[in-house]
């Protein structure tokens, strides 16, 4: 056990050299890159320098970020410094505005039909996470607007236990964020998360439908949890109270995921599977869910934790889905379904989709 935890705490130590709190804003780098709006919904304290550190807040803010990507941008890739950041070969932060609560969202978002919302993981400041929200709308053309939930993660390799905390302590501020952004009439709001934020995006779920059953079908248009930090059992038993979740429902795994192993082992699992790598679906086959194996893609990814995001081969299949999606109309099911022929969908029940290096689906359903 010991052994495992060396090894997870050495996955993120190269980091522990450069000091990750710092936001270098420069607004002349919008005429250099292409810019991209990000918005963000964040439970971080506001420090005293004007920053969102680690630190749980009280309320709910709103801010409105221009991210500028590189000319020499490659999809899948994420380059950026945390001082002194060059425009020409890195994503650079050229604006941060924070709005005026709700209502400044509102104007900032009026007219927008699509929202999708981003929820990062465990060991993830502030800008970083703006900086992969950006990187995969811009290479994955995410219609309407995209927005970050931003909550309170230590942002170190030892700060496992209190992101834990943390991702419950935020349960109610993305709750918050999805009721906000259907009062001020967004149409479709779309869940994407990565890794503890799937917990997260769960337990949120699950509180909102002890108070309003079918809340979450009525409120989020689709679900896509990225090799989620979830127990399997726990996935179940959350699943069970949602009863009648968003549609469609996507989990994306790998099985070559090192940092789920490890989490796995560590929690004493000796299978070393989480629900994000997961090698069957059988457990899962009560639920209309659909299960995506990236497997296949591992090897041209930056990160086998972050497959759906670093990997070229599968950012450009995402992409063509998405453009594909588009010529559909408002009754047809939205973006990864449409790699399910319809007559292979199963309604009652988890669908898998094994993706190969070739862009073709193979579908089993139990």
């Amino acid at each position: 056990m010991l052994r495992y935890l060396i090894i997870l705490l050495f996955s993120f130590s190269l980091s522990a050299c450069v000091d990750r709190t710092v936001t270098e804003i420069v607004p002349s780098a919008a005429t250099v890159g292409t810019p991209e709006k990000i918005f963000v919904s964040t439970t971080r304290a506001h420090e005293a320098d004007g920053s969102f550190g680690f630190r749980r807040g009280e309320t709910l803010k709103f801010l409105e970020t221009t991210v500028s990507i590189p000319p020499t941008h490659t999809p899948g890739t994420l380059k950026f410094s945390y001082a002194n950041p060059n425009p020409q070969k890195e994503f650079v932060l050229a604006n941060v505005t924070e709005l005026d609560g709700v209502q400044g969202l509102r104007e900032h978002l009026r007219g927008q039909d699509d929202v999708t919302i981003f929820v990062h993981g465990y060991n993830s400041t502030q800008t970083e996470t703006i900086f992969r929200a950006a990187q995969l709308t811009h290479d994955i053309g995410l219609p309407g607007s995209t927005l970050v939930y931003s909550w309170p993660s230590r942002a170190t390799g030892y700060g496992y236990a209190y992101d834990l905390d943390s991702m419950l302590f935020a349960r109610d501020g993305l709750e918050r964020t999805i009721r906000d952004l259907k009062a001020m009439g967004v149409k479709r709001v779309i869940l994407v998360a990565h890794s503890m934020g799937g917990a997260l995006s769960m337990e949120m779920m699950r509180q909102a439908e002890l108070q309003e059953p079918g809340w979450s079908n009525r409120n989020i248009e689709g679900v896509v949890l990225i090799s989620p930090d979830l127990d399997v059992d726990l996935f179940r038993s959350q699943m069970r109270r949602i009863k009648n979740p968003p549609d469609p429902f996507v989990v994306m795994v790998s099985q070559k995921d090192k940092i789920l192993n490890i989490s796995a082992r560590l929690r004493g699992t000796d299978e070393g599977e989480r629900l994000g790598n997961i090698s069957s679906i059988e457990t899962l086959e009560e639920f209309p869910i659909n299960v995506i194996d990236t497997t296949a893609f591992s090897s041209d990814a930056q990160s086998s934790h972050f497959v759906a995001a670093t990997s070229p081969a599968l950012l450009a299949i995402l992409s063509s889905v998405r453009r594909v999606s588009n010529t559909f109309g408002p009754d047809e099911r939205p973006g990864i379904d449409i790699l399910v022929p319809p007559s292979q969908r199963n309604p009652d029940g988890a669908t898998e989709i094994i993706l190969t290096e070739t862009g073709q689906a193979q579908v089993t359903t139990p």
